[in-house]
């Protein structure tokens, strides 16, 4: 047995059917690749259907056979259970869910609208909603399945200037909670991930100042951005049956950012003794 194949087999995800929201997203594009790569059969949902169909191209060639790309609003019920019809349709089951789609829509609160604070709410909530009950049905009439929400560090701390997007990263915590709570006794399992900072293509403009990288990357235990192959690989093992006993967590993946609120604060005479590189 070589590397690939021993890795293969320590997640045991050959042949699951996984959907992966939002895609075509730079986190999103990475979790559904890393799937593929674990012999997975995926599914892939994004509004941008363009962008889906070509990530599905690419993927397709590693697989070595289609991969559907479907448009889908998740904060349409309509759009969602279409979706869900589809899936189904093709492969006759669902065993993994990624709820991984999201929206930000930057104001302050005395600002916000109440459309854009709804237009947040609609994609990182209700949206996780929707796909949680329109393929989890599917779990439950198959005894067994399981959930993984892309959550955020902004969950836990809230994100300043950031609209509903704390509010709503919040309460997908306590909705997957919640999922794992009602739906466990039945087999189907439910987790969050909360990311840290992760160089994306959303997130990119702001790492061209290097000063600016430099001062993130200080922020961390780790000492470096996250990128998504980070998150991915904690959902990957949150997807797979070795989590198996792993119900209603929230796995934080931010290279120690959340341990260092102590060690940012100036404080004369206990200063790290190691030099800045």
């Amino acid at each position: 047995m070589n590397t690939s194949q021993a890795q293969e087999s320590w997640l045991d995800l050959t042949g699951a059917v996984c959907v992966v929201t939002g895609a075509a997203g730079g986190i999103g594009t990475e979790i559904a690749a890393s799937l593929v790569r674990q012999g997975a059969r995926v599914a892939l949902l994004d509004l941008d259907l363009d962008k889906c169909r070509d990530l599905a191209g690419v993927l397709a060639q590693e697989a070595g056979e289609e991969i559907p790309a479907i448009a889908c609003d998740i904060a349409d019920p309509t759009s969602v259970q279409a979706a869900a019809d589809q899936v189904l349709a093709r492969y006759g089951r669902c065993d993994v869910l990624v709820n991984n789609a999201s929206v930000l829509r930057p104001a302050a609160l005395e600002d916000i609208t109440l459309e854009q604070w709804n237009q947040v709410l609609a994609v990182n909530l209700n949206g996780y909603l929707l796909c949680s009950r329109a393929f989890g049905r599917a779990m439950l009439a198959q005894g067994g399945g399981r959930i993984v929400h892309v959550a955020s560090i902004a969950a836990h701390y809230p994100q300043t200037w950031s609209g509903a997007y704390s509010a709503a990263k919040a309460a997908v915590g306590m909705l997957s909670r919640q999922l794992a709570a009602e739906w466990g006794a039945r087999g189907v399992r439910s987790n969050a991930v909360c990311p840290g900072l992760i160089r994306t293509p959303l997130s990119a403009a702001f790492y061209a100042d290097p000063k600016v990288e430099q001062a993130r990357k200080d922020m961390t235990a780790n000492g470096r951005i996250g990128e998504p192959a980070d998150i991915a690989n904690a959902v990957l093992f949150l997807a797979s049956p070795r989590a198996d006993y792993v119900n209603g967590a929230e796995i934080t993946v931010d290279g120690g950012l959340e341990s260092m609120l102590m060690a940012l604060i100036p404080r004369p005479g206990y200063e790290s003794p190691v030099s800045p590189a």
